[in-house]
């Protein structure tokens, strides 16, 4: 694992996946400060982002910046490459899911889970079709709204655990354990182009911690 990088995120969701995802690939935890949250999209344009990749950069490191697609993965990033060469930046960048569609970290997940519980996401599928069926009278206009993608994780993992405190906590995007081989598959496929960028950023070398 290269010994100076930072890796820019959106949220704490972001921030627990990339964590456990490279222990998963590399066998060691990162440091704290070599994962920077910025608490929303809109905030990597603000100076404490802004300087910490320059701080990096002039250490010799490499910035790697993994953010969500969203809506279209083109237009997200065009306009990050641009704010990037506007601000003189330098940073590599992933877009989640998977550096090719739009999407968010959720998509990935939902592509990650282990596939004996597909029937659950199965059913959920079903559930939201039949949501855009339902008409309610007094309510305009129809049809009823489709629950986030967040809600389904949730309701995922609420599906498989069991009803004690401490594995309800498990369900928060802070507390959740990824390397838990029932519930996800870390060595899947779709994957594969995350794996293959951080191996080739940050997996060069031993850390110095």
């Amino acid at each position: 694992m290269k010994d100076r990088f930072l890796i820019v995120v959106e949220g704490i969701a972001d921030e627990t996946f990339i964590r456990q995802y490279l222990y998963h690939l590399f066998g060691q935890k990162v440091p704290d400060n070599f994962i920077l949250r910025t608490n929303g999209k809109d905030n990597l344009k603000s100076s404490v982002a802004i300087n910490r990749m320059r701080s990096m950069t002039d250490q010799g490191g490499i910035n790697l910046v993994i953010f969500d697609a969203d809506n279209n993965f083109e237009t997200r990033r065009a306009s990050i490459l641009e704010w990037k060469k506007q601000n003189g930046l330098e940073f590599e960048l992933f877009l989640l899911p998977n550096n090719q569609d739009k999407g968010e970290l959720e998509d990935l997940l939902e592509n990650i889970i282990n596939p004996n519980n597909r029937p659950i996401l199965d059913c959920w599928e079903k559930y939201e079709k039949e949501l855009v069926t339902i008409h309610i009278e007094g309510r305009t206009p129809p049809p009823l709204t489709t629950p986030a993608k967040k809600t389904k994780i949730y309701g995922y993992l609420e599906a498989l655990l069991f009803e004690s405190e401490s594995d309800k906590k498990k369900i928060k995007e802070r507390e959740r354990e990824y390397h838990n081989a029932l519930h996800w598959n870390l060595d899947a496929e779709y994957l594969s182009p995350l794996k293959e960028v951080l191996e080739k950023w940050i997996g060069k070398y031993t850390p110095i911690i």
